[in-house]
């Protein structure tokens, strides 16, 4: 059954949803794309989310049809999503590769230990937890950039940090660096990576081979550390603080 809303937002309408009855229901928002030349149908590796995108001379009727014929198939790709990992007491969370458990009550403050995250209490166990990676990576990423840029005999205006889910870095015409804080949970030489990725762009703001120079000067062989990120990266995004 399909309800239909009617909100605009960059060229695209939310239209609603409709419900594939089945064991389990799946849910699948429907969206009208001024700019879609077909219909296509998208679930998010990091929340299962599934989203079918409508053409804008479309009717809703083949849309559905088009969603009902490839069911067998959405279902085969919502069984591979994986499942949110919840930070708590008692739990663990990703530091540097590892996974590092989140130890309750020891401790008047958040900290790190060779072998643990301690936090105050169990109910702000996420949140406390959060904020000391938040830190552990603004100094771990400011340090990598540092010692890169002076590398290459560059500075950088600022260093900010965020929460973004379409890329791990970037470099302003201006020399900001821009990082996924979230990097603090992948394994040490792939934050150091992106790192160099993005402060090669001091040299040069483009993706051209004189700038994979500059990175493989910086950094050595980098395709280890982005095929992680390709083939891991999403499982940084499901890591959830309870914020």
């Amino acid at each position: 059954m399909s309800k239909p809303l009617a909100q605009v937002n960059n060229g695209t309408m939310d239209m609603g949803h409709h419900t594939l009855h089945g064991n389990p229901p799946i849910e699948v928002a429907l969206r009208r794309s001024s700019t879609a030349k077909r219909l296509s149908l998208r679930v998010s590796r990091l929340d299962g989310r599934v989203t079918l995108t409508i053409p804008k001379r479309a009717r809703v009727p083949e849309a559905v049809a088009f969603l009902e014929e490839r069911e067998s198939w959405l279902r085969g790709h919502l069984s591979q999503v994986r499942e949110l990992h919840v930070v708590e007491a008692g739990g663990t969370v990703p530091f540097a590769g590892r996974l590092i458990p989140v130890v309750a009550g020891r401790s008047r403050r958040a900290m790190l230990t060779e072998d643990a995250l301690h936090v105050p209490n169990e109910q702000t166990a996420g949140q406390k937890a959060q904020a000391l990676l938040k830190a552990q990576a603004r100094n771990v990423l400011a340090s990598a950039s540092d010692r890169y840029a002076a590398q290459i005999g560059k500075t950088y205006a600022r260093l900010s940090l965020r929460d973004t889910r379409s890329r791990w870095g970037s470099c302003s015409s201006k020399g900001t660096l821009m990082y996924s804080w979230r990097l603090i949970m992948a394994p040490p030489e792939v934050l150091d990576y992106v790192a160099a990725h993005e402060v090669a762009h001091l040299a040069e703001m483009n993706h051209s081979p004189a700038f994979w120079a500059v990175v493989e000067r910086l950094y050595g062989d980098h395709m280890p550390a982005r095929r992680w990120l390709r083939e891991n990266g999403d499982q940084l995004h499901r890591v959830q603080f309870g914020d």
